[in-house]
């Protein structure tokens, strides 16, 4: 059985986005049909609607997304029709590749997606942004995609650890591992950037500076657990920072934006053996150049990353139950809740910095 439903198409670089009909098939072995009942517009999506990920247009976008499961193929044990499920867009292998044999599953190197493609009416394959494409009534994901959470958290709230949340609370937690008693940068408040602060409260830093061009997102850091904030279009981030750390710079600093400036801005902006995270996603053409010399002196590390080295599995839960129990405010990260047909206006105020999350609700 073929499912038609409304989803959101990107066809051409740089077009408008629209809703179109889609075709989604039933599911496969080790696959599974989810009803979706919201989705985070997160700026990974306007990346794909740029191009500056991929060019394998027609592009089905949104992937930050919760649901429910209403139908499995042949082989899948770990859900049921019913589950109420957080998508993912790092299925682990779970013991194929390299990283897997290891026991570093976060890092899984290949990752699993539906198998069966998602199309047009008229036959045409579609590109499911992260293999999920869940600006959609329904999506086609494999089984691993899928981390059954408790059915009491909102579907708005439980869907933003898809991506965006999960991400920065995992590269200040996971990737800077930063501790009680630490002090931490995050350059870029934007919804990554705030859930980069708030994990660094929740992990016990003494000291949470927050950095961005905007005033706005610079009170809403507040909000979210910053200690101190930055205007860095005002004064120079750097310097900034390291007199708020008595001249040494900062434990962990996280570019959560994923450009040149901002990442030679954590690269100097750290102490002497600090951490510098990259979890900001850079589109293809930039490049940076850091003087050898510097890289060495600073020691230190500079990490990538990669979707907040989290296990879904593992830490949607876990996040899920902080949430429930107050401890993390997943719920004040959606701005505003739009229909399908709202996606491209609501990339623009993205563009605008106007909101931290739209949130698509079905």
């Amino acid at each position: 059985m073929t499912h038609e439903v409304r989803a959101v198409v990107a066809r051409e670089k740089g077009a408008p986005v629209a809703v179109e009909t889609v075709l989604v098939p039933d599911p496969g072995r080790d696959e599974a049909l989810v009803q979706v009942q919201a989705c985070g517009v997160c700026h990974t999506d306007l990346h794909y609607r740029e191009g500056g990920i991929a060019d394998e247009f027609p592009f089905l976008l949104g992937h930050e997304a919760a649901g429910v499961v209403e139908a499995v193929g042949e082989g899948v044990t770990e859900v049921a029709p019913g589950d109420f499920v957080v998508l993912n867009w790092r299925a682990v292998c779970g013991g194929r590749c390299r990283a897997c044999r290891k026991g570093r599953f976060w890092y899984c190197f290949a990752p699993r997606n539906a198998a069966q493609p998602m199309t047009l009416v008229d036959g045409t394959p579609l590109s499911p942004a992260l293999g999920i494409g869940a600006f959609a009534e329904k999506t086609l994901v494999a089984v691993g995609q899928c981390t059954k959470v408790n059915s009491t958290a909102a579907p708005s709230a439980a869907g933003l650890l898809g991506c965006g949340v999960m991400a920065g609370f995992g590269a200040v937690v996971h990737t800077g591992g930063v501790g009680r008693g630490d002090s931490i940068a995050v350059i870029g408040c934007g919804g990554v950037g705030m859930a980069a602060i708030a994990g660094a409260k929740i992990a016990g830093a003494a000291l949470i500076i927050a950095v961005d061009i905007d005033e706005r997102k610079l009170r809403w850091a507040e909000t979210f657990g910053a200690t101190d904030t930055v205007d860095s279009s005002r004064t120079d981030a750097v310097e900034a920072i390291r007199a708020l750390t008595g001249g040494f710079g900062a434990d962990v600093v996280v570019d959560a934006v994923g450009c040149p400036e901002t990442y030679k801005q954590a690269f100097y902006a750290r102490d002497l053996a600090g951490t510098a995270v990259l979890v900001g996603v850079p589109t293809q053409e930039p490049a940076v150049e850091l003087p050898l010399l510097d890289v060495f002196a600073r020691g230190g590390a500079l990490k990538s990353s990669w979707y907040g080295d989290c296990l879904p599995s593992r830490d949607f839960p876990a996040l899920i139950d902080l949430y429930l129990r107050g401890h993390f405010d997943l719920s004040a990260f959606v701005s505003e809740k739009i229909a399908l047909d709202e996606v491209e206006s609501a990339f623009a105020r993205m563009r605008r910095g106007e909101v931290l999350r739209s949130v698509v609700v079905l």
